[in-house]
Order: structure tokens, then C-alpha cells, then sequence
């Protein structure tokens, strides 16, 4: 019989039995998954426990500079605070010039509805897929009817963290992932003060959650783009690899996780592991997943030219291209035959279209400068300051 290494926490309740983790993938990685389950983000955590130390008034514009000017910007600085600023700031070796630079260029090969419809398809069916996260949802107040909001302000994020050296200490990206993460330290509070389960789903948002998030952006993102014409070539998918790799360290994912992926094979196995102690779906997991695919309709229609009577059997069929059918059964998203032959033909010429213009340097080139341009003007367009912004420094959204 195994038993629990002394140091790790419980192994939680709600999900797969340990033994069966261990008898799958080995000590190592049981072990890594059980201390992932229970653990959140130790130093942006201890920013918020000191944050209500020393009272939000006080707290809350020395986060914010640090965050936006740095630590070199804070003259003697809550000690969590400059431990949280101190490794965010300290640049792991791989990162270059050209990971900051160039590595990001080929998202925006893709016009940002492509990334929309693949996050409402995608990446956050899949990230819903998690009972814990939807459980975090439910307490937060933001289930069903914040959904589209939701949406907008996940791609209006990746708009912003994805532009070449937008990641460098105090530009727009490096400020949304150090935003982000601080949001996710709130929430995590949040929940534990209102009694979230943890001996049965582990730590709310904790390392497997963030590292199941980050796998959704990445190998379910181009996954997604892949299945409607807009894949990308083995380097490209690579240096996107490698771009997120310090995307993680940002916000605040343990390396252990996601460092060294470069190709969806390798993405794949961890998912695997993420995957199997993720637990099964729950019904709020069903209800998320149908008000993020009724707030991408209208944008799939206009990406894809689909008639109207057509757009929502349309997503479904892409729904159920990304994820397969026993998971789109459990998610009530129905087969749609006519929508996917219908869909067969569209998806080929974008995709020829886009082989084409890939052969075309300038061509290539072109597209990528007009929707980063397109990108800067959509996030100068949407003023509102997201639950990201807000959270960061606040108690909760």
C-alpha cells in the first residue's frame, strides 16, 4: 500500500485516488501533482495576507507601483511584497531578446477573432472542464452572467501580454501577467474566508489549475486555430512554447510544470497528469461552457462568413472538433453533421489561404503588422478596466 509523503498536504477528496496517479505516471510525478493540488502561489499569497496586515488604504498604492515602476521604485518595501517583485523582475536564463521580441510574432499571424473564437471553443471549455475553477467561479459571484465579460477580458489580457516586448519590466503585458496573478492570490483568499472545500478539491486556482490554464492557452488554443484553418508550422508552435514558458514564471506557475515543453507531444503528457486529478465535470462546468459559446456566435459569423441559421451549429461542430464527442456529450454540446460538412470546404480555403501567404514573406509579414495595429486599437477602444486591473489591489472583484 502507498502512503502520502510527510511533507505533502492531503491528497484531496474529489479527485482521482492517488494510487491510480501513482500506478499511471510514476512517484515523481504523483508527488508533483499532489503538492500541485495543494498549493497556490506562496509569494503572491503572502502579498495578500500582508496587504490586509497592513490595511488596504496603506497596501494598496505600494502594489500598484510596484507592479507598474518596480521594486526599485519602493523605498523600504513590505518584505512580501519585495520577495513577489524580486523574482518576477529576476529574468530566467532562457529568456533573450528574441523570446521578448520575435517569439510571439506568429500569434499575430491570426486576426485576434481567431483568438476569440478559440478561447470561447477552446481554451475555456476546457478550463471550465475543471470543477475546481468552476467551484471558484460559483464563489465569486461570476458564473453564468459574466460570461461575456469573462471572454472580453481574457483576450483583451492576451492583447495585451502577446505583443513583441510588451513582457519587459513595465510595459502593458509584464503590468497584465503581475495583474493577473494578484487577482488570482485575492480570489484564492476569497475563497478559502467562504469556506471553499479545500480537502476535496485542493487549493482554489492552485498549481494544477494554473498549469491546466496554461496548457488550455497554449496547446488547446492552437489545437483550436488548427481545426479552422489557421494552424501553425513546428518553429512557430515552438517559440509560442517557449514565449509562455516565461508567461508562467510571470504569473506565478511553478517551472517544474510547463518549463521545457516545445511541441504539443510534450504539452500532451503533462496534460495528461493535469487531466487525470482534475476531477469529473460538474453541472456549473456545463452551464459556463454554454454561456461562453453563446457570446462567440456573432464573432464566428463575421470570421467565417457562416449564414445565421447556421452559426450556432456551426460552433458546435467546431466545439466538438476541439474536444471530442464523449466530452462534448457531457457538456450538452450536440452533434451537428449538416454544420460540420458545411464547415469542411470553409475550413480548407482558409487554411490554403493562409499556406499561401505564408509562402509570401512580405505578405506574411503584412498581416501579422496590421493585426497587432488592430489589436492596439481594440484595447484603445475598451476602456474598461478589467476584473484583473481591479483585482490586483483590491480585496476581491
Amino acid at each position: 500500500m502507498t502512503t502520502t509523503t510527510p511533507e505533502l498536504a492531503p491528497w484531496p477528496t474529489g479527485r482521482a485516488n492517488r494510487d491510480t496517479i501513482l500506478a499511471q505516471f510514476g512517484e515523481g510525478r504523483a508527488n508533483l501533482m499532489q503538492w500541485a493540488m495543494t498549493t497556490g502561489d506562496p509569494l503572491a499569497d503572502a502579498v495578500v495576507t500582508e496587504m490586509h496586515e497592513l490595511g488596504m488604504s496603506r497596501a494598496r498604492p505600494l502594489v500598484a507601483q510596484g507592479i507598474h515602476h518596480g521594486l526599485a521604485s519602493l523605498t523600504d518595501p513590505p518584505p512580501a511584497l519585495a520577495a513577489l517583485l524580486t523574482q518576477t523582475e529576476t529574468v530566467p536564463d532562457y529568456v533573450d531578446d528574441e523570446l521578448l521580441d520575435e517569439l510571439s510574432l506568429p500569434y499575430f499571424s491570426s486576426p485576434s477573432a481567431v483568438h476569440m473564437v478559440s478561447l470561447a471553443a477552446g481554451s475555456l471549455i476546457r478550463v471550465y472542464d475543471s470543477p475546481s475553477i468552476a467551484k471558484v467561479l460559483v464563489t465569486s459571484g461570476r458564473l453564468v452572467e459574466g460570461a461575456a465579460r469573462r471572454l472580453r477580458e481574457t483576450g483583451n489580457w492576451q492583447l495585451q501580454v502577446m505583443p513583441p516586448g510588451s513582457l519587459r519590466l513595465g510595459q502593458p503585458g509584464y503590468i497584465a501577467a503581475i495583474e493577473l496573478r494578484m487577482l488570482h492570490a485575492h480570489m484564492r483568499k476569497l475563497n478559502i474566508d467562504r469556506h471553499f472545500d479545500v480537502a476535496r478539491y485542493g487549493t482554489p486556482i492552485n498549481q494544477v489549475d494554473l498549469g491546466r490554464t496554461w496548457i488550455d492557452y497554449t496547446l488547446t488554443s492552437y489545437t483550436a486555430e488548427d481545426s479552422f484553418g489557421f494552424g501553425m508550422s513546428t518553429l512557430e508552435t515552438a517559440g509560442l512554447y517557449k514565449y509562455w514558458w516565461y508567461l508562467a514564471h510571470l504569473i506565478g506557475i511553478d517551472a517544474r510544470l510547463v518549463q521545457g515543453i516545445t511541441d504539443s507531444h510534450a504539452a500532451a503528457r503533462i496534460d495528461a497528469a493535469f487531466q487525470a486529478v482534475t476531477g469529473p465535470l460538474i453541472p456549473e462546468s456545463v452551464a459556463l461552457a454554454e454561456a461562453g459559446l453563446s457570446t462567440v456566435t456573432a464573432t464566428l459569423k463575421e470570421l467565417l462568413g457562416v449564414p445565421e441559421q447556421l452559426s450556432r451549429p456551426v460552433l458546435n461542430a467546431i466545439t466538438r472538433r476541439i474536444h471530442g464527442d464523449a466530452t462534448c456529450q457531457d457538456l450538452g454540446v450536440p452533434d451537428e453533421p449538416v454544420a460540420d460538412l458545411w464547415l469542411r470546404p470553409v475550413v480548407a480555403g482558409l487554411r490554403s489561404t493562409r499556406e499561401r501567404r505564408r509562402r509570401n514573406p512580405a505578405a506574411w509579414q503584412a498581416a501579422i503588422e496590421k493585426n497587432i495595429a488592430d489589436a492596439k486599437t481594440e484595447l484603445a477602444a475598451d476602456d474598461q478596466p478589467t476584473a484583473f486591473q481591479r483585482g490586483a489591489t483590491a480585496a476581491h472583484d
